[in-house]
């Protein structure tokens, strides 16, 4: 990896800084050859901090620190990307990131459905809805529910239309979902089984 030190009057490049799992950024920092090798050496990602005029290892204050995983440089060799696992919240106020987001692993518009069903679990308001209804029905109604989605979704499968066959494929899917939550679990619980058979 060579990485350009001297584009900058300073000796500095910019590091950003990426939960390795999530993919979500953490922070910005900068890095001269020191802090590089520093890194690399420990760890756990170091940087120059251009307030204190020193090496900074991310965490030593805190044991928030940013254990590396794998570090790449741009196109123009003056920029790093560093992927890292976080231990603790990254920012020094105490939030997950310096953007004072949450560091959560998102699964697109996944995640946005299990917010939907979520609400709709104990949905006073809108107590007519579908997700609403299943839930009131109960644990073995749900199951059910899973287990003819499953089976459609088998039937389709033998057969050559690809729409109905997606559509029963997120008809199981959005129903397994609803089971997920009537047993008190996310997609985040099976991500880290399935994480851990790897």
């Amino acid at each position: 990896m060579q990485i350009d030190f001297n584009k900058n009057s300073d000796g500095l490049v910019p590091a950003i800084i990426q939960d390795a799992t999530t993919k979500n950024v953490l922070m910005l920092g900068y890095m001269n050859q020191e802090a590089l090798e520093k890194t690399q050496e420990t760890q756990k990602v170091t940087f120059f901090s251009r307030t204190k005029q020193r090496l900074w290892t991310k965490g030593e204050e805190s044991g928030n620190f940013l254990n590396l995983v794998d570090m790449q440089i741009d196109c123009d060799n003056d920029t790093l990307l560093v992927r890292v696992n976080p231990v603790g919240p990254t920012c020094h106020k105490g939030t997950d990131t310096c953007w004072a987001e949450k560091n959560v692993q998102e699964y697109g518009f996944l995640s946005t459905l299990e917010e939907v069903i979520s609400s709709r679990k104990n949905d006073e308001e809108n107590p007519d809805s579908y997700v609403a209804s299943l839930f009131r029905k109960g644990i073995n109604k749900i199951a059910q529910k899973v287990g003819e989605e499953a089976v459609e979704t088998v039937i389709e499968a033998k057969d050559d239309n690809e729409e109905l066959f997606l559509n029963e494929s997120a008809d199981l899917l959005f129903h397994y979902l609803i089971l997920l939550q009537a047993k008190g679990y996310t997609l985040k619980d099976i991500e880290k089984v399935l994480i851990e058979r790897h």
